[in-house]
């Protein structure tokens, strides 16, 4: 082995090495946040004792999970393309509307309805909406199944859902 490739070997393997060791450094500088659980690792009592705690006041869970008992007070669609939609109840200016092509949440605000949130379903996309405030907020899903629209508006100061006008 001639003195150039040993010098050559040599160069890399020290190049190498350097490099490694700089990587170690910088991830013990950032430490937990790169290579651990944010906030570490809690215990079963801990976890328990956390969602023993109630929710404070003021804040709403907006989730996309199952809805409550249906409102008696929303409007339900009427025409052909009337299928179920279950509204659930929120704060008394926001509820929840579900059809088969996703869900909404609207609250009324002082310039009339808003959405807050949409979710559509798996297979299913938003095609238009309208987030408003206005006197009308809506969002129209399109999947498979054809084409869903959630629209609202507010009486009395509770979102409910409008009639299907398309018929």
């Amino acid at each position: 082995m001639g003195r150039r490739t040993f010098l050559a070997v040599a160069g890399w393997l020290a190049t190498a090495v350097a490099a490694t060791l700089i990587g170690l450094a910088a991830i013990q500088l950032v430490g937990e946040s790169l290579t651990g659980t944010p906030g570490g690792v809690r215990s079963q009592e801990e976890i328990a004792r956390a969602l023993a705690e109630p929710i404070p006041s003021g804040t709403a869970a907006t989730g996309t999970g199952s809805p409550g008992p249906p409102d008696p007070s929303a409007t339900p669609p009427v025409g052909p393309s009337a299928l179920p939609v279950s509204p659930s109840a929120e704060p008394d200016n926001r509820r929840s509307f579900t059809n088969p092509g996703g869900s909404a949440v609207a609250e009324c605000v002082p310039g009339g309805v808003r959405l807050v949130s949409f979710n559509p379903r798996p297979g299913y996309q938003v095609d238009d909406v309208d987030r408003g405030p206005d006197d009308d907020a809506e969002v129209k899903f399109v999947g498979p199944s054809g084409e869903y629209e959630l629209s609202v508006r507010c009486v009395a100061g509770v979102p409910v859902l409008e009639p299907d006008d398309d018929d």
